[in-house]
């Protein structure tokens, strides 16, 4: 029987090209997001691509009865996750916090927060039973360190720095692996979301750099997953070269 992984957020960026990671090493796959036409069509990319079984969950993880509802509807031998990869989260405006729109910050403390803690919370218990599986989560270079306007973005990826280290605690008996990855600038959807469709704006955040890509994070993850059963990665830090924290950005001169 082939292992499965769950990824929250594949159809997009990091979760689409980790979708595609674990398909290439053998894994059956759920992936789950809000738009279920792309789901669709990388579920069948998946299926003929590398001749593995794919499940669909379309569902807005920030919504607790979604994600309780569409978990529901996964046949028994779904639900036996293997790795569980925590990637769906967002940015949403970049403000001072004293001018700060509440709706972005609800919107982000439900998504990097709350749901993950959701979707968490229905997996974790079989893993325990099963005494065996790998958790990855997503957090960022704003889960280090805290930069201006990141304020609320910040302290949702701080939070997720302290939930990862209280699973590693809580599921260290039960022979649970849990890692998180702290990526700094990587070109996805995530800019254009954080400033609600200005592609021009977005575009502008890497400009004169070259950031990373999707497929630098699937890679990573995929080297997390695939170390022995004695070995655990707990966190990795990684970062374009262009890009030495938070602060420090070097761009070229046109």
């Amino acid at each position: 029987m082939r292992k499965k992984a769950l990824v929250t957020g594949a159809s997009a960026g990091i979760g689409l090209a980790t979708a595609r990671m674990l398909a290439r090493n053998g894994f059956d796959v759920i992936i789950t997001g809000r738009r279920r036409q792309r789901l669709e069509n990388l579920g069948q990319e998946l299926e003929q691509e590398y001749d593995v079984s794919v499940f669909i969950l379309v569902f807005d993880i920030r919504h607790r009865d979604e994600v309780e509802n569409a978990w529901n509807t996964l046949p028994e031998e779904w639900k036996q996750v293997d790795v569980l990869v925590n990637n769906a989260g967002l940015a949403a405006g970049l403000d001072y916090i004293y001018e700060g729109d509440v709706e972005d910050w609800e919107t982000m403390i439900d998504t990097n927060i709350k749901g993950l803690l959701y979707i968490s919370r229905l997996i974790m218990p079989v893993m325990k039973e099963r005494r065996q599986g790998h958790i990855v989560n997503l957090s960022s270079i704003a889960g280090k360190e805290v930069y201006q306007r990141g304020n609320i973005y910040c302290a949702t990826k701080h939070a997720v720095e302290a939930i990862t280290k209280g699973m590693r605690i809580d599921l260290l008996p039960y022979n649970v692996k849990v890692s998180s990855v702290s990526p700094g600038m990587v070109e996805t959807e995530f800019s254009v979301v954080r400033f609600k469709g200005d592609e021009q704006k977005a575009k502008s955040v890497y400009q004169g750099l070259e950031p990373l890509r999707a497929e630098d994070i699937a890679d990573i993850i995929e080297f997390i997953i695939t170390r022995p059963a004695h070995v655990n990665i707990n966190d990795v830090l990684v970062m374009p070269t262009a890009q030495a924290n938070s602060f420090y950005v070097h761009r070229e001169q046109d």
